[in-house]
């Protein structure tokens, strides 16, 4: 591993892409300490003290802490996680879009531009509902959030934080063009790492102060090194389907007759399921929260994480996006027709049609052993923290993020290496299963 970082700097395209990489993650760190005008932050800080388990601890942990300080980048990157699941189930239901999506490059701009659009929307909405939700909301002891409420607070909030959130979606743009990894990703990524070291902290104050045994703290700690274990196990594993090439003669040479194989991920979408469904979830939530009337407080008590009705509509939009993702980014029919024109084929199984179905059953069935571990990863941690009352909320979905983004990460800069004649991160294997 230190050699491969070693040999990460002698590459200099790739050390030029890690340190922009570093650099736009630096700036976006610096954006979530920049406050937006008209919050008393003291007030904000001790109304976010009361609520680490609830729902605006969770916003809390996916915008790096920028929300518990009402800075610019409040919104974080969910609006525009937010279109995209739109965007993307619009594929499905209008032809235009789905032959934008077949177009290759020029498609996809144009879907990333209507995907732009829809975050700035989706951000002037939940900017709206924050800001009218911030002037009937009182901190600890009766003090307002909001030092001057009224249109120019709700006007000045809106533009704020749709400035913020476009402008975390043009950091992670950038990443993603000019540096290393996904950039939405990252930024995510950056977020929760952020906050791990407050949590930490808050974990030995509580031990100090009698209200965390030693011993839970013990068994949080073996189980989080478990759970990211069995992350990276199931993250590499795959299901290798064996592929023979029939020999070709072309001219006086002869070509093909090699043996294969088409691997097929166990966790295909990576953490993307999640992500969604974790933004699907807060957005009718957030509106909610904010809300006066009885039957929407009523739901929306009942959409905060750690209720039953969240975690049953949280494993529910886990196994739809697992399974709609993976039809997205794999199309059986495809590699069947592609092995088929380069003269491949499954033993035992007829190209074309046939071999297309036994692909898609066996993605199927792969695809629901990943939506199940998923869901695992998901719930298990969280009723862990209710269980022990844990000061801060890092579930099995911060953690899933976090090791899902570094081997994705790591994944990429073993290419460059390895496309440079350099030895990597691994000395006795690669990464497999990224390329699935």
């Amino acid at each position: 591993m230190i050699s491969g970082f070693q040999n990460a700097s002698r590459v200099p395209e790739l050390r030029r892409r890690v340190i922009f990489t570093l650099a736009m993650l630096a700036v976006y760190r610096l954006g979530v300490h920049v406050p937006t005008p008209g919050i008393d932050r003291a007030a904000m800080a001790a109304f976010f003290d009361q609520q680490k388990n609830t729902l605006f601890g969770f916003l809390n942990l996916f915008s790096g802490g920028a929300l518990e300080q009402f800075s610019v980048f409040s919104l974080g990157i969910m609006p525009y996680i937010s279109a995209s699941i739109i965007l993307q189930l619009l594929t499905v239901v209008f032809p235009y879009l789905e032959r934008l999506s077949k177009e290759g490059e020029a498609g996809r701009r144009k879907i990333t531009q209507y995907t732009r659009y829809g975050t700035v929307l989706l951000s002037i909405v939940q900017g709206t509902m924050i800001a009218i939700g911030l002037e009937g909301t009182q901190g600890p002891g009766g003090t307002p959030l909001v030092l001057t409420p009224g249109i120019g607070f709700r006007f000045m909030t809106v533009i704020t934080l749709t400035s913020g959130t476009a402008f975390i979606m043009w950091l992670g743009e950038q990443i993603t063009e000019r540096g290393i990894g996904n950039g939405m990703s990252l930024i995510i990524f950056a977020g929760i790492v952020a906050r791990l070291p407050s949590a930490v902290w808050s974990t030995f104050e509580f031990m100090r102060n009698g209200e965390l045994g030693p011993l839970v703290a013990l068994v949080i700690l073996v189980l989080s090194v478990a759970i990211i274990g069995a992350i990276i196990f199931v993250e590499r594993g795959q299901r290798r389907i064996p592929v023979q090439y029939a020999k070709r003669v072309v001219g006086r040479r002869m070509y093909g007759g090699m043996t294969s194989h088409l691997p097929l991920k166990v966790n295909t979408a990576n953490v993307i399921p999640i992500i969604f469904a974790s933004s699907v979830l807060i957005f009718p939530a957030t509106m909610a929260q904010f809300a006066k009337h009885p039957w929407i407080q009523t739901i929306s008590g009942m959409l905060a994480p750690g209720q039953w009705l969240y975690e049953i509509a949280q494993i529910a939009l886990i196994v739809f996006f697992a399974f709609f993702y993976t039809a997205v980014v794999f199309n059986p029919n495809d590699v069947a027709e592609n092995m088929k024109k380069a003269g491949g084929y499954i033993p035992g199984i007829r190209p074309g049609p046939k071999t297309a179905e036994f692909i898609e059953k066996g993605l199927s069935r792969i695809t629901l052993s990943g939506a199940v571990y998923l869901c695992l990863i998901a719930l298990l941690p969280s009723m862990l923290v209710r269980q022990f009352n844990v000061p801060f909320y890092f579930g099995g979905t911060a953690l899933l993020i976090v090791v899902g983004v570094a081997l994705d990460t790591v994944a990429q800069m073993e290419t460059h290496l390895i496309s440079r004649n350099y030895e990597g991160f691994m000395k006795r294997g690669r990464l497999r299963g990224r390329k699935g």
